[in-house]
C-alpha cells in the first residue's frame, strides 16, 4: 500500500467566501482546498504555507489544526493505474493571509484559485475533501 500524507488549508475572507484550488490531475478537473503533499523531512505548517503560496500566491499564518482525514483509494479508483491501494492521510488547517495577492499555478497540480460562497462551492465540481474540510471547519 502506498501512503501520502497532505496538509490543506481552509481559508475564508471578511465576505465569508472560501478559498478553493481546480486541481487538474484527476479523471476531471474538481475545485479542492489549497494545500498538497509534504516533502521528505516536512513539517506540515511548512508544507501548507508553501503549497498554498505556490497555488494560490497568497502567504499564510497557519492556524488551528482542524483534523486529520484518513481514506484508503483501492488501487482500481487510483488514476494513475497504481498495483496498489493509496492510503492517504489529510491534515486540515485554518489559515489566514498575510500577504501576496491571488494568481494561477503554472506547470502545477492546479491551473487556477479563486474565492467562492459557500453556495457557489456547493454547485462546482468538486473534491470530497472540500466538505470535509468545511465540515470540520464548522462552516457547513
Amino acid at each position: 500500500m502506498d501512503l501520502r500524507v497532505a496538509a490543506y488549508a481552509v481559508i475564508t475572507d471578511e465576505d465569508d467566501r472560501v478559498l478553493l484550488a481546480r486541481w487538474t490531475e484527476g479523471r476531471r478537473a474538481a475545485w479542492t482546498m489549497p494545500g498538497g503533499g509534504l516533502e521528505a523531512g516536512e513539517d506540515p505548517e511548512d508544507a501548507v504555507r508553501r503549497e498554498v503560496r505556490e497555488e494560490t500566491g497568497y502567504v499564510v499564518r497557519v492556524g488551528e489544526l482542524l483534523g486529520i482525514h484518513s481514506r484508503v483509494i483501492p488501487a482500481t479508483r487510483r488514476t494513475h493505474h497504481a498495483d496498489a491501494p493509496l492510503h492517504t492521510l489529510r491534515i486540515l488547517y485554518r489559515a489566514e493571509i498575510t500577504g501576496g495577492r491571488l494568481r494561477f499555478e503554472e506547470n502545477g497540480s492546479t491551473d487556477m484559485a479563486g474565492w467562492f460562497t459557500i453556495g457557489d462551492a456547493a454547485e462546482l465540481q468538486r473534491v470530497k475533501l472540500v466538505d470535509i474540510a468545511l465540515r470540520m471547519a464548522k462552516i457547513i
